[in-house]
Order: structure tokens, then sequence, then C-alpha cells
């Protein structure tokens, strides 16, 4: 999430009640998480294994929970608990800005498109041409929709990102990470029913131009999916994945999250992914391998009785 003008670090410092290492003249440009950074961002690590990370990444400033040197040309604030910190920034440049009405008036909604009854399109949405939005779709704040697209019937876009911390000394133990990005539906999209797209925790969830997707998927927060691909009914894919152009997943394929999957991949029905998969080559299982091998594979398991019998006479 970009800011609509830069904001003084020293300001930040003293809204989060963080003390500041490092050059107190920068400015702030927006909020990112580590993944998405980029020069002028606010990044916050919690956990020593990703300070390495942080610190070496593109972010200007990190909200930190250890006094560590502060690398040059970047801030550090340091603070007890940088999620809470980082929730605080959020919830202050992208607060809830509540509907007044079922579309909104700050909503840009280009020539020729369609919405049906029902629809739901929240603040700053723009939605481009000759569009067809059909009943009961929901379209959450700041969302893009391209041209030509189609939304079915009581689809999602934008909803939160499923993003937790645990705090197992308290009762309720799972604070939110507030997101305060965007999803961007490209041009030439077909998205079918009752699918459900969660919008980044700070960066943008993309579905590339020309992907068509059947019923009932789910695709997680801050995902990008290239053009070209076509995702059968149940698919669900997990948070920051990225799927390169003219993929193929049919039927209940599961996609963990922050992995990718190259161009031009197929994934059969009911497989799982847990890793990264090279393109080009057709998948099956769980874990995935390669198609052919396991398809052997399972043959020879089918065949585990009449060798058993033939070893053993039993």
């Amino acid at each position: 999430m970009k800011f609509n003008e830069p904001i003084a670090v020293t300001e930040i410092a003293a809204f989060i009640g963080a003390e500041l290492e490092g050059d107190d003249t920068l400015m702030a440009t927006g909020i990112n998480e580590i993944h998405k950074v980029e020069p002028g961002d606010i990044s916050f690590v919690d956990f020593a294994k990703y300070y390495d990370a942080c610190l070496r990444s593109a972010a200007t400033i990190i909200i930190i929970n250890k006094k560590v040197t502060c690398p040059p040309g970047k801030v550090l604030l340091v603070t007890d608990d940088p999620f809470s910190a980082y929730v605080k920034l959020v919830k202050r440049f992208r607060p809830f800005e509540p509907a007044t009405n079922p579309i909104s008036d700050s909503a840009v909604i280009g020539e020729g498109t369609i919405i049906q009854p029902n629809v739901f399109v929240g603040n700053h949405v723009t939605i481009g041409t000759n569009c067809i939005i059909h009943p009961n779709v929901t379209i959450y704040d700041n969302s893009i929709i391209g041209n030509n697209v189609i939304i079915h019937a009581g689809t999602v876009i934008g909803a939160d990102a499923f993003y937790f911390k645990k705090r197992a000394d308290r009762e309720v133990m799972y604070d939110k990470l507030e997101s305060c990005g965007r999803v961007i539906i490209e041009d030439d999209v077909e998205i079918g029913a009752g699918c459900t797209i969660d919008k980044g925790v700070s960066g943008d969830t993309i579905i590339g131009r020309g992907t068509k997707f059947d019923n009932m998927i789910h695709i997680g927060h801050g995902t990008v999916i290239g053009r070209n691909c076509l995702f059968a009914g149940q698919v669900g894919v997990g948070g920051k994945a990225h799927i390169e152009d003219n993929v193929i997943l049919w039927g209940q394929v599961g996609v963990s999250k922050d992995l990718t999957i190259g161009k031009g991949a197929v994934v059969l029905a009911q497989s799982g992914v847990p890793s990264s998969l090279e393109g080009g080559k057709v998948y099956f299982g769980s874990p995935v391998e390669d198609a052919k091998v396991k398809m052997k594979e399972i043959n020879w398991i089918k065949r585990i009785p009449e060798i058993w019998q033939k070893l053993y006479g039993h």
C-alpha cells in the first residue's frame, strides 16, 4: 500500500512509540510485506531468523524488536511488538470505510458494463468497460477490475487475508494482521460462481489477463496468477503463491503458499502441490510427481496382492 504523500519517519516513530535508529530525515512512502517491499516502504520483522532478510531487503524503514546495526540508508524503529505497531499503521492509513450505498459513489464503472441486482461494489473500486457482474457478487474496497471481465454469482473479491499471529499466553490467541492490499483482475478474465479471491496483506493479489476460473475456487492473499491460466472447480491456492502463464489446475487441486508453478505446467485433479514445480510438465498425486511416474507407481501398488500371492502362496 502506498501513502497519498510521503510521511516523515520521525512522525511514524512517534505514532507507534518506537525508538528510532538511523537516518531520521528519511520519508516513508508506503507499507509492505517483506516479499513485496520497494524503496521507501515500511516493513516489520519480529523473528531473529528473518532479521537478515529484512535488513537486506529494499525496505527503507524496518520495525524490529531488537537493537541491531542499522544498514546505511535505512531506519530501524525499535519496539517490543512490531506486529502490533504494523497493524496500528495499517489502521491509521487504510482505515475501514463503512459503505453507505450498494454501489459506492466513489466507484468508477466503465461504459457498457452490466451490474446485475444485489451486487455490492465497495469504495474506490474501479471496473472497466464491457464487464458483466452477476447477482450477489461482492467487490471490496480498492479492487481493480479490467475490461471484458465476467464475474459469476456469489463470488467475493477482496476479502481480508487469512493471516494471524499466535499469542499462546492469552485466552483469545490470534491477532489479526490487518489487510491493506488490493485485488487486481486484468482484462478478459472470467471468474466462476462462488469463488473467493483475497486481497493482499499489503500488496496486490493479481489475476492475469485471459485467465478463466470455474466455480468454488479460492485464491489466497498476495497470490500472483499469470495470463491464460485455467483453474477447474474447487481449486485452492495458498497465499503468496506465484502461478505463471498458461498453467492448468484441474479440479480439487490444492496449492500451498509461497511457491511457484512454472509456465505451462498442468496439475491433474485431486493433486496436492507442497512446493514449487517446473513448468511445461504434467503432474499428479499428493504430493505431486511427474504424472507418468506416479501412474506407474499406482499400477505397481495395485499389483501388490498378485505379487504377494506368487511369492507366498496366500
